[in-house]
């Protein structure tokens, strides 16, 4: 049985040679069943079916093999960085394993020349490299096992091809990324953080979330608000490239705003300042006449005025002034009367006589 074995390999070499000698390059090994890697190297393009009339290719395998990746890479992580938290961990991984990864190995490796398609060139597809890649770990497990496919991992891909801890610690600032693009077309850019938990190990996880002119964007959690905020911005740049209806719906709100700010104001203050708090000599001197107004309204006198109407004011107010001196000394209301007596012209010039007849007497 085992010589049976050894012959049908023998016979599947000499009619795979080519094949077998490329995938030992790529691997660091023979295949020991050929039609696993012929199914892991078949694009969908090409249409094959089998005898029972359903469609064979990589898909499946695909499938299997990004499972099997995800399972080897966490291990390999797992192992090459003790105490590292789950979020780190996991980041690892999703950077060894991320779509733009595998398919710069499948074309370093040349495994993109392997795939058979339709004949197009590879870039009408830009990810099957990548699906090769992982359908060929599929058939790595298949044909030799898991142990296989960690020994490929690590002796023909992180030794030689990658290193893990540059991929580990490499940040791609893509908040900045995303800010510097907000400066560059003024548009006012927001993180707004959504909430803050604990997972089942009592670690803070953060979710924050991009605003651009009040139009929401990418939402991101992560273990630290750095984090988030970095994941929030990859998504929102993502749906700026990739979704013009978003930045559309950016760009119309930010329209909306400056429009509302550049509108002008109809009331447009004036400049004119009031001196009110400077006193001027003009305002001294009505302020003085308003205060010395006589409470009888006294006449002004002219050149044209008589000496007898002179004599008979300047009288009348010596008796008004005396008269309200005595009153205000006494506060005697019976001296006020409603109808005020009035003297007669004779009357006035006998005061006069009167007073100054005393003023000779003394």
């Amino acid at each position: 049985m085992l010589n049976n074995f050894i012959d049908r390999i023998k016979l599947s070499f000499r009619k795979d040679k080519e094949l077998y000698f490329s995938l030992y390059e790529i691997l660091g090994f023979y295949p020991l069943n050929i039609s696993y890697y012929k199914m892991a190297l078949m694009h969908k393009s090409i249409m094959h079916r089998n005898s029972k009339g359903k469609p064979v290719n990589n898909e499946r395998l695909e499938f299997l093999g990004d499972a099997v990746l995800d399972a080897v890479v966490g291990d390999i992580v797992y192992q090459h960085f003790p105490g590292k938290r789950e979020g780190f961990l996991t980041n690892t991984r999703s950077k060894l394993v991320q779509r733009d990864t595998l398919n710069k190995l499948a074309q370093e490796m040349g495994i993109n020349q392997l795939v058979l398609s339709n004949g197009h060139s590879s870039s009408h597809n830009s990810y099957m490299g990548g699906n090769a890649f992982e359908a060929l770990v599929g058939a790595i497990y298949l044909d030799r096992g898991y142990d296989a496919c960690m020994k490929f991992m690590q002796k023909r891909i992180l030794a030689k091809m990658i290193n893990i801890d540059k991929v580990a610690y490499k940040e791609v600032n893509f908040k900045s990324k995303l800010i510097e693009w907000s400066q560059k077309n003024r548009v006012k850019l927001e993180f707004v953080m959504l909430g803050q938990e604990k997972d089942k190990n009592g670690s803070p996880v953060f979710t924050y979330q991009v605003v651009m002119e009040g139009v929401k964007g990418g939402e991101g959690k992560g273990y630290s608000k750095k984090e988030s905020q970095q994941l929030a911005s990859k998504l929102t740049l993502e749906r700026l490239r990739k979704e013009p209806q978003y930045i559309d719906s950016v760009f119309t709100a930010k329209a909306n705003r400056t429009k509302m700010e550049e509108e002008p104001v109809l009331a447009v203050p004036t400049t004119e300042v009031k001196n009110d708090f400077i006193i001027s000599q003009d305002t001294e001197k009505q302020e003085s006449e308003e205060k010395h107004v006589n409470v009888f309204k006294e006449e002004v006198y002219t050149e044209d005025s008589s000496a007898e109407d002179v004599v008979a004011s300047t009288v009348t107010e010596e008796i008004t002034t005396t008269a309200t001196q005595e009153s205000d000394d006494e506060f005697d209301l019976s001296d006020i009367s409603a109808e005020p007596k009035e003297m007669s012209r004779e009357d006035i010039i006998a005061a006069a006589e009167a007073a100054a007849f005393a003023e000779d007497k003394e």
